[in-house]
């Protein structure tokens, strides 16, 4: 999966919570959201605010998916909100390899 494909697919299941999704899919979004954060706050309060919004359930979303190809609940990205250790633990998680199968599909 390509760039453009994984932000495709991701505003596409928006939100979709079902299913499973790949590692690179899960961090070329993760790369279009920093560079779109960072164009927008470069623009101003307004444009960082609207992408913010316009990101923030397509970004619960994938990651729900992409714990589901590790076979964890979506429901795990709440350990995310755990400053520095959710957020390693998380970052460990999304950088797993794929767990085939798993109870969410192949």
């Amino acid at each position: 999966m390509d760039f453009a494909e994984a932000i495709r697919t991701c505003f596409t299941k928006y939100v979709d919570f079902n299913g499973r999704a790949k590692r690179p899919e899960f961090w070329w979004w993760a790369l279009f959201v920093f560079l779109a954060s960072l164009v927008a706050q470069w623009l101003g309060n307004l444009p960082s605010m609207l992408v913010s919004l316009g990101t923030l359930l397509p970004s619960i979303a994938v990651g729900a998916r992409r714990l589901h190809d590790i076979d964890k609940s979506g429901w795990w990205q709440l350990v995310g909100l755990i400053p520095f250790i959710g957020w390693i633990i998380m970052i460990w998680w999304c950088v797993q390899d794929s767990k085939e199968p798993n109870r969410f599909g192949s």
